[in-house]
């Protein structure tokens, strides 16, 4: 057994137990079935109030926009939210108080673009319950979850006021007699992933950097698919070294062209600074922003309507030439 050195003060929101997690996966269908679903129909069976979300990607790279929109446009409360490497989603998220508690890493902020007054003020607000991480410590959460164990060890975090406020604990090590941080496993009830292409089944690939998505989707206990493409499943057996997640990991797949809007899709689109400075700028009035979320998402049906009202396929033609440099007349 280890002796625990020191531990931080923040709350765990999730329980780490191994068995208490295959108790689930024991019994998660994994059969190669038709997922197709509308993002509407994955969100009212998969997120339920209260439950552990987690979203893909990295900062505005390769986000799945759609899926969030809809969770809010749902109305969901009480999750709690991963807050790892996120940037705009966690903008529309907090834009729908949707979450209570947040595991933080990187939230708020939209890198070089700013921080998002709107989401500064809700987690001020006192309405969150938060544990402080770093995005290498949620990773390694999601490893340990992954590799079906309660924790694994790192060495990052110790002597900083983050190890404070987060629920990790620090052990001195059986063979060497240093200091380890141990972080704990992390199970999503939840988690959406966008990709590049999948087939009906949820055999997905990825172009570009994974991040800790591909941890992500063995982490999870439901996982929802959108994609830029749906392809046959002849493609995906024409080269399966390109499948990163398999089908037996995914419960929904909802192809969603343009699905990172306004955020990049590596490849494919680069991301809508223009549309992201509006929201951070109509962010700063309370009122004004409230008249936003009611025309760009809750008085929209769908992503679709969304992409319309914000210049639809030529502003996303725009998009796709900046990505691939190049000049339009």
């Amino acid at each position: 057994m280890f002796d625990v050195i020191a531990q931080g003060d923040g709350p765990l929101f999730m329980d780490p137990d191994p068995d208490k997690a295959r108790e689930f996966f024991r019994t998660k269908k994994r059969a190669m079935a038709n997922k197709l679903m509308t993002v509407r129909e994955a969100v009212e069976k998969f997120v339920h109030d209260g439950e552990y979300l987690a979203i893909g990607g990295f900062g505005a790279n390769r986000i799945p926009t759609a899926i969030c929109h809809e969770i809010v446009r749902q109305r969901k409360k009480n999750l709690i939210f991963a807050g790892h490497t996120s940037t705009h989603d966690f903008q529309i998220l907090a834009a729908g108080e949707v979450f209570d508690r947040c595991d933080i890493a990187y939230i708020i902020g939209l890198e070089a673009r700013g921080l998002s007054p709107n989401a500064r003020r809700y987690m001020e607000s006192g309405k969150v319950t938060v544990c402080e991480w770093t995005n290498y410590a949620m990773a390694l959460r999601l490893k340990a979850a992954a590799m079906g164990v309660s924790f694994v060890p790192g060495r990052n975090i110790m002597g900083t006021d983050t190890f404070k406020h987060s629920a990790v604990k620090v052990v001195q090590c059986p063979f060497t007699g240093k200091k380890m941080a141990l972080y704990p496993a992390l199970w999503p009830d939840v988690a959406a992933i966008h990709v590049h292409e999948a087939d009906v089944f949820g055999n997905c690939r990825i172009r570009g950097i994974s991040i800790a998505d591909l941890e992500l989707a063995r982490a999870a206990k439901h996982l929802i698919i959108t994609c830029e493409r749906l392809v046959h499943n002849e493609e995906i057996r024409s080269d399966p070294t390109q499948t990163v997640i398999p089908y037996f990991l995914v419960d929904a797949v909802c192809e969603v062209p343009f699905g990172s809007y306004p955020g990049n899709m590596p490849y494919e689109y680069y991301s809508d600074e223009e549309h992201l400075k509006k929201w951070l700028q109509v962010e700063t009035d309370p009122e004004e922003f409230r008249k936003f979320l009611d025309e760009q998402i809750y008085g929209t049906k769908d992503f679709n309507e969304y992409l319309e009202l914000n210049g639809g396929i030529e502003r996303i033609n725009q998009l796709r030439a900046q990505e691939h440099l190049i000049e339009l007349d």
